[in-house]
Parts: structure tokens; C-alpha cells; sequence
């Protein structure tokens, strides 16, 4: 079986940032996959469970319903290394494309009170798992990387 392209990343000089993961068409449809790098991988504690999990709900309330972007984002989800998120969007697009709605996000997430959206037994499977706290301390810290990246935080290591 052929390795997939995700894990012929050099996972040991990764840094957290922005990287396009992948590009993909279908038919006049292109969406482009990014790698949202939370953490450096093997080097650093990952996301527990109730942040990743408070992380997905928050992240894929905003972008969706974001005015300008929302009708172009596809999924947003966490990586099973819990290492960070993926995010697919509608269109050909560069990691310096996403930087705003993505500082819009993580300010958001980190000044975010209330109610997590879909923490309720009707509207999500694991309701209880949720930490907002841990969330906005992660989306504070990602928040600082995404401040002024750089490129070795917009492409992948070669």
C-alpha cells in the first residue's frame, strides 16, 4: 500500500503554523486541506481530550457561520494525533489566504463565555468531554504563532 502524503511530512522539524496538507478537484470544484498545527509534534504535550473536543465545537460554529467564509468551508476537525486541526475549504488557496479568518477565530475562541455551541446530550454524542478553559488557553497560544508566522510556519519542511 502507498504512503499517504500526510506522513511523508518530516514530523521531527515540523513547527506549529499553517501548511497546506493537500489539494484536491472535482470536477470544477478545487478544495484545499490545511494542516492548523497546534503543536510540535513528538516535542510537546498534545491536546487533552475536553480542549480538542471544546476546540471542534467552537471552530466549526465560527467558520461556518463566518459572513465571508462560512459558505466556503467543507470541515473542520481534529487530527488524530491530537496535535492540531484539519480544515478543508472550497477554492485554491495559500496559508497566508487563511491567516485573518483564522486570528478572527482564535481571538474569538479565546474571549469566548457562555454555553459551548452543541454541549448538549440532543446535539452531540460525548456533550460531558468539553474544558473551554484549556480551549481558549490553546487558541491564545496558537493565536501568538499565527501573529507573524513567517515561512517556515506557512510551508511544510522539505
Amino acid at each position: 500500500m502507498e504512503k499517504i502524503a500526510s506522513f511523508q511530512i518530516d514530523h521531527l522539524r515540523l513547527k506549529p503554523g499553517v501548511y497546506v496538507s493537500r489539494k484536491d478537484r472535482f470536477g470544477d470544484t478545487a478544495l484545499t486541506t490545511f494542516d492548523l498545527r497546534f503543536k510540535e509534534p513528538n516535542k510537546e504535550p498534545v491536546i487533552d481530550m475536553p480542549a480538542l473536543h471544546t476546540l471542534e465545537h467552537l471552530g466549526a460554529t465560527f467558520l461556518r457561520s463566518h459572513k465571508e467564509w462560512g459558505k466556503q468551508i467543507v470541515y473542520f476537525g481534529p487530527m488524530g494525533c491530537r496535535t492540531g486541526f484539519y480544515l478543508i475549504v472550497e477554492g485554491d488557496r495559500r496559508s497566508e489566504d487563511m491567516l485573518g479568518v483564522l486570528r478572527e477565530l482564535l481571538g474569538w475562541i479565546r474571549d469566548f463565555t457562555g454555553d459551548i455551541p452543541g454541549a448538549a446530550p440532543a446535539e452531540c454524542g460525548n456533550w460531558r468531554e468539553q474544558n473551554l478553559e484549556m480551549a481558549r488557553w490553546e487558541a491564545g497560544r496558537y493565536a501568538e504563532v499565527l501573529r507573524n508566522p513567517g515561512k517556515e510556519r506557512l510551508t511544510y519542511p522539505e
